[in-house]
């Protein structure tokens, strides 16, 4: 599934979350790295030495991700 945002899509499969920027930087991370902070519309990958988070412009994508992550 892709899902646009204001600076780039985000890719999901069920293994990966691939965010590709308008600026032509790409950002991966496994599904288990990925976590949500709701109230801000953050999605945050942690992967020990390696953090991203990613701002999105509204709840729907948030919760349109998670639903596709199987996330809760």
């Amino acid at each position: 599934m892709i899902i646009e945002f204001s600076n780039g899509k985000i890719v999901l499969t069920p293994f990966e979350v691939q965010v590709r920027l308008n600026n032509q930087c790409h950002l991966y991370a496994m599904v288990e790295d990925i976590k949500f902070h709701q109230d801000a519309l953050m999605m945050i990958a942690d992967a020990g030495a390696v953090r991203w988070n990613l701002k999105l412009d509204n709840e729907q994508q948030l919760l349109q991700i998670k639903a596709e992550l199987g996330i809760s």
